[in-house]
């Protein structure tokens, strides 16, 4: 049975009963109330008037440690808090990224597939796309190479941990390599890192925060996932040439921390340990989640599709027959009360249509058996082939 749960999506509350892999957000009883009604009442215990006033640019210098820590200690590697910058959040990050340190017209490269909705933020800019294909270790950087050939990128765009949609991590002498070429060629390398401390069987390399040494590395990171998507505050590291630029911007001149208030609630959950608390809590009950859908796939979906089981992250890959179409097969997904993002949506080149991601995140063990039972019964019925 669908959980009872009130759950609202970015296209509202979803019909009753269904169960839709499509939505990759935590699941309500993920969202930790309790937590913020202790880290706020701790912190409004002492908070002075000065706190509801603009921030530092950079963000609370108090916060900044407190996540420096919190990183180090997860990173297991040193991070300074003059390497962090407050953001709102990935996105916010992102198109403030490409709103300081690109102009319309220039060149971005994205993994192809990459996060759908990065592509929409990179339009809005005027950006022009150029997709490199990923494979089992990440990106292919000899694929890049030869781009490099072709195209002067200002920046490139990547999701090294636990890929959104594919769920591959971006091997360690990939993650050298890039670095290497970012210097050599003068482009940016943005890494999206929201699923790095996500880990459930194998962890994955050491951040590319942790390379900001190389100058050309902005690694962004978010409570989103690690806490609560509401909170919209995250941060970006880099180096400190690269910090001067994003301080020395007329809308963090202007307007402060980007998320000041926030941050000394979080900051508050920091110290009080909960919000460490609260990561092995997500990391045991997603990889419970990770195994269920897994498990589930082989019963239902074995012969239809082909996928390798995530090591974290939030995301399963699959890939269907050549010539199916997730496109169609999605419109007639509500029929059998389920649902999914195909392909077509993290592709640049408007490719990858016999694929299909699913998110094992927003719904229990119980309801990923159910949906997974649905989706196969949709996927037999219905052998949608252009």
């Amino acid at each position: 049975m669908a959980s009872r749960q009130r759950t609202v999506t970015f296209d509202g509350a979803p019909a009753p009963g269904m169960i839709n892999f499509g939505v990759g957000q935590p699941s309500a009883d993920l969202l930790p109330v309790d937590l913020m009604r202790a880290a706020s009442a701790d912190f409004l215990a002492s908070a002075e008037p000065i706190e509801l006033n603009y921030g530092e640019r950079q963000g609370d210098v108090r916060f900044r440690a407190a996540l420096a820590e919190f990183l180090t200690l997860n990173y297991a590697h040193p991070v300074g808090p003059d390497e962090l910058f407050v953001s709102a959040g990935n996105s916010q990050a992102l198109d403030f990224l490409c709103g300081q340190l690109a102009r319309q017209g220039d060149t971005v490269f994205i993994e192809e597939p990459t996060y759908f909705l990065a592509h929409q933020i990179f339009a809005d800019h005027g950006l022009k796309m150029v997709g490199i294909p990923v494979d089992d270790d990440g990106l292919r950087i000899d694929l890049l190479i030869e781009q490099l050939k072709k195209h002067r990128p200002v920046m490139i765009y990547t999701i090294p941990s636990f890929h959104n949609p594919g769920g591959q991590t971006l091997s360690h002498e990939r993650r050298k390599l890039l670095a290497e070429l970012s210097l050599e060629h003068d482009f940016l390398v943005v890494a999206d890192e929201v699923y790095q401390l996500l880990h459930y069987f194998k962890e994955p390399p050491p951040a590319l925060g942790t390379m900001t040494g190389s100058g050309n590395i902005l690694s962004l990171g978010s409570f989103s996932k690690i806490m609560a998507p509401g909170l919209r505050l995250g941060w970006i590291q880099t180096s400190s040439e690269l910090m001067e630029r994003l301080l020395g911007t007329g809308v963090v001149n202007s307007g402060g921390c980007f998320n000041h208030f926030t941050s000394h609630v979080v900051r508050h959950a920091i110290e009080l340990g909960l919000q460490q608390e609260l990561l092995a809590k997500l990391r045991a009950t997603y990889r419970r989640r990770v195994e269920t859908m897994d498990a589930a796939l082989h019963e239902h979906l074995a012969g239809l599709a082909t996928w390798k089981r995530p090591d974290g992250g939030y995301f399963f890959w699959l890939e269907l027959e050549k010539g199916a179409d997730a496109s169609a097969l999605r419109k007639l997904a509500a029929d059998y009360r389920t649902g999914f993002q195909a392909g077509e949506v993290f592709s640049c080149r408007h490719g990858l249509n016999n694929c299909l991601r699913l998110s094992f995140a927003h719904y229990g063990e119980e309801d990923i058996r159910e949906g997974i039972a649905r989706l196969g019964a949709l996927l037999r019925e219905n052998p949608v082939v252009s």
